[in-house]
């Protein structure tokens, strides 16, 4: 059985390990850890079972205009967990919690059919570009209505993002 939670300080090793098992280098675990130490881990829900931490999803900030909202990115599943539902777990655990702080949208830049499912659009259908060049793979949800800058603009991840560009 699987559950979600927020990220308690004791599971940052953890953290660390399923983001280097998911992904071909340390990036991503880099990026995360970054984020963290610079105040700009907005949110960050952990997917356990009995035995630990198995995923974990983050949210930093993004800057759409004057608009703010949180860009998802990273999210992990070890890979003797994944294709057993903790990724799609952990983004809806995630989007609910961005939901309850008030978050307006939140970007991804992320597979569309998988996205899609769980409300995500094509953003530039919403007139938002992005610093990486990406269009169909840029997907922006809308939690609350109006939350979007009028006439779209460019979204701007924060600095620590450099970090896997």
């Amino acid at each position: 059985m699987y559950f979600c939670r927020p990220e308690h300080p004791q599971d940052v090793a953890a953290i660390r390990a399923v983001l280097e098992a998911a992904f071909p280098t340390a990036a991503e675990a880099r990026l995360v850890d970054a984020l963290r130490a610079n105040g700009r881990l907005s949110l960050s829900v952990v997917a356990a079972d009995g035995a630990g931490v198995i995923g974990h999803v983050a949210f930093s900030p993004v800057e759409a205009g004057a608009r703010r909202g949180l860009g998802l990115a990273p999210m992990a599943v070890l890979p003797a967990h994944q294709q057993k539902g903790v990724g799609a777990l952990l983004v809806r655990e995630g989007l609910a919690s961005c939901v309850a702080t008030g978050c307006g949208f939140v970007v991804v830049l992320g597979e569309p059919e998988y996205y899609g499912r769980f409300g995500f659009e094509r953003a530039s259908a919403r007139g938002l570009d992005n610093e990486y060049g990406a269009d169909e793979a840029f997907m922006v949800f809308e939690l609350q209505p109006g939350a979007l800058p009028e006439g779209g603009g460019l979204v701007r991840y924060a600095p620590e993002f450099a970090l896997v560009g």
